[in-house]
Protein backbone atom coordinates (compact mmCIF):
# COMPACT_ATOMS: atom_id res chain seq x y z
CA UNK A 1 0.00 0.00 0.00
CA UNK A 2 1.14 3.53 -0.68
CA UNK A 3 0.29 6.05 2.05
CA UNK A 4 0.57 9.82 1.79
CA UNK A 5 2.94 11.38 4.31
CA UNK A 6 3.25 14.95 5.54
CA UNK A 7 6.72 16.26 6.42
CA UNK A 8 7.09 19.44 8.42
CA UNK A 9 10.19 21.38 9.45
CA UNK A 10 10.44 21.65 13.22
CA UNK A 11 12.80 23.84 15.19
CA UNK A 12 15.80 21.52 14.98
CA UNK A 13 14.63 18.53 12.93
CA UNK A 14 11.86 17.26 10.66
CA UNK A 15 8.65 15.49 11.65
CA UNK A 16 6.37 13.31 9.55
CA UNK A 17 2.91 11.83 9.97
CA UNK A 18 0.49 9.71 7.97
CA UNK A 19 -3.04 11.19 7.68
CA UNK A 20 -4.58 7.77 7.00
CA UNK A 21 -2.88 6.16 10.03
CA UNK A 22 -3.62 8.27 13.12
CA UNK A 23 -0.77 8.06 15.60
CA UNK A 24 1.80 7.02 13.00
CA UNK A 25 4.54 9.64 13.35
CA UNK A 26 8.31 9.90 13.13
CA UNK A 27 11.15 12.40 13.23
CA UNK A 28 14.58 12.78 11.67
CA UNK A 29 17.47 15.19 11.45
CA UNK A 30 16.85 15.78 7.74
CA UNK A 31 14.25 14.96 5.10
CA UNK A 32 15.98 11.78 3.95
CA UNK A 33 16.15 10.44 7.50
CA UNK A 34 12.55 11.26 8.34
CA UNK A 35 11.40 9.59 5.12
CA UNK A 36 13.28 6.40 6.05
CA UNK A 37 11.94 6.56 9.59
CA UNK A 38 8.31 7.11 8.58
CA UNK A 39 8.50 4.11 6.21
CA UNK A 40 9.60 1.98 9.16
CA UNK A 41 6.88 3.54 11.33
CA UNK A 42 4.21 2.72 8.73
CA UNK A 43 5.34 -0.90 8.55
CA UNK A 44 5.32 -1.27 12.35
CA UNK A 45 1.98 0.52 12.66
CA UNK A 46 0.30 -1.71 10.07
CA UNK A 47 1.80 -4.85 11.64
CA UNK A 48 0.52 -3.73 15.05
CA UNK A 49 -2.99 -3.15 13.73
CA UNK A 50 -3.00 -6.63 12.17
CA UNK A 51 -1.68 -8.27 15.35
CA UNK A 52 -4.43 -6.55 17.35
CA UNK A 53 -7.07 -7.76 14.88
CA UNK A 54 -7.90 -4.22 13.79
CA UNK A 55 -8.70 -3.02 10.31
CA UNK A 56 -5.79 -1.54 8.38
CA UNK A 57 -7.10 1.65 6.75
CA UNK A 58 -6.81 1.82 2.99
CA UNK A 59 -4.83 4.79 1.71
CA UNK A 60 -7.24 7.59 0.85
CA UNK A 61 -5.42 10.89 1.44
CA UNK A 62 -4.65 12.95 -1.64
CA UNK A 63 -1.60 15.21 -1.76
CA UNK A 64 -1.11 18.32 -3.77
CA UNK A 65 0.13 21.87 -3.72
CA UNK A 66 -1.74 25.13 -4.16
CA UNK A 67 -0.24 28.33 -5.50
CA UNK A 68 -0.69 31.35 -3.25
Amino acid sequence: MRYAIVIEKAESNYAAYVPDLPGCVSTGENIEEVERNIRDAIQLHVEGLKEDGLVVPEPSAVCGYAEA
